[in-house]
């Protein structure tokens, strides 16, 4: 079998590529021909319509996708025949797998080449996160959906089993996708959220602000892929979910007619010549929705990275946000949308009675949540650089 050559590419997410090369989170993109590959990645990081995959070639090649999210990431979309020889890189390179099965696919081929690189992965980098995409579950009406499901799962773990009982225990997860609804955010976000070091602070400051802002609610959004990178401690509900997804794609979709002329480039702020404050110097007073004033601990207990003297993140002066009111469906709730950094968005469900009645003090802890969250970034952003 000949050798897959691998090759790189543009980002295909829009964003522009750092004039630095940055140290990128390898992602391992795996599955049969036609199982719908690149098709996931177009849809996410590429904004293309789900019915337009139909045309979209067979991927010949490893074909390397630089993505721009609160991690930079690196993502192989490898074609059918690629085996762990001919990757071209140790499987211990790679900080996560994704193989995508076609759901209407039960035969022994596309579970044969799943458990085949589970068994190395798991040799080369013990307790890497395993991925498995059952795709195209558009394709099957629900209770055949929800039966291929289950026998691919069993099918995979018995044979593991069978090859060594411990196999049992490793860290394979099993998501229900599908291009043509939320499933297939929703399934990323949480495979994205395993690769986000920062992810326990980032929830934590998600839950003081649901804390005082009075939000049964509130995720942490890439803006572009619609990725939720963080979410408070309450569970998640896929309708919440995926009405955050809509609402967010709909403000990508008018948000650039919108443009304010005080985000150009003649009226941004200078460069601050002094730090800015760090999350650890002390407890923060961020006001409560509850009429008091709260006294709330540190974000984090990282000790944080000081800036150079000019700082390299000019702070905007303007930063877009938008609401709206969620009506018939959810009477007396409201949807909130805060610009927190250049790829991160706040959305955060209110009561419609507190939106009204406390909006300057919600905007007020928005505020103290963005600089909680640009330092995070900034942090880590340093560490990747090697600062």
């Amino acid at each position: 079998m000949a050798a897959v050559e691998p090759a790189a590419v543009h980002p295909p997410n829009g964003h522009a590529a750092p004039s630095v090369a940055a140290q990128r989170t390898k992602v391992l993109l795996l599955g049969l021909r036609r199982a719908g590959k690149t098709s996931i990645l177009q849809v996410l990081f590429s904004q293309l319509p789900p019915k337009q995959t139909f045309y979209l070639e067979t991927t010949m090649r490893v074909v390397k996708h630089s993505v721009d999210t609160v991690v930079p990431l690196e993502i192989w979309d490898t074609p059918a025949n690629v085996t762990v020889e001919t990757l071209g890189a140790p499987l211990s390179d790679f900080s996560s797998i994704i193989f995508v099965i076609d759901i209407r696919d039960l035969y022994n081929q596309p579970i044969s080449k799943l458990v085949e690189f589970i068994v190395a992965a798991n040799k080369a980098k013990p307790g890497i996160a395993i991925e498995v995409f059952v795709h195209k579950a558009e394709k099957l009406q629900e209770d055949d959906k929800i039966e291929n499901y289950r026998q691919i799962n069993d099918r995979v773990l018995d044979r593991l089993i069978d090859i060594n009982p411990d196999y049992e225990h490793l860290p394979i997860n099993f998501y229900l996708t599908s291009v043509y609804d939320h499933s297939l955010h929703e399934s990323f976000s949480k495979v994205l959220q395993k690769l986000v070091d920062s992810l326990p602070y980032l929830e934590e400051l998600l839950n003081v602000f649901c804390a005082n802002s009075q939000s049964p609610k509130a995720f942490l959004f890439d803006v572009r892929s619609r990725l939720y990178v963080a979410t408070d401690a309450s569970p998640v509900d896929s309708a919440t979910h995926n009405l955050c997804c809509d609402y967010l794609q709909m403000l990508n979709s008018f948000g650039p007619l919108y443009k304010s002329i005080t985000a150009g480039p003649g009226r941004q702020r200078p460069s601050p010549n002094t730090p800015p404050p760090t999350a650890t110097s002390g407890p923060s007073r961020t006001p409560s929705l509850r009429g008091s004033v709260t006294s709330v601990p540190p974000a984090t207990d990282i000790t944080p990275i000081p800036h150079p003297p000019t700082w390299k993140h000019p702070k905007e002066l303007f930063y877009p946000s938008a609401a709206t009111t969620l009506h018939p469906v959810t009477p007396g709730t409201t949807l909130t949308y805060h610009l927190i950094t250049r790829h991160l968005a706040l959305l955060a469900v209110l009561p419609t009675s507190v939106w009204d009645s406390r909006r300057g003090l919600l905007e007020y802890n928005v505020v103290f949540f963005r600089e909680g969250i640009q330092e995070i970034c900034d942090a880590e952003e340093e560490v990747r650089d090697g600062g």
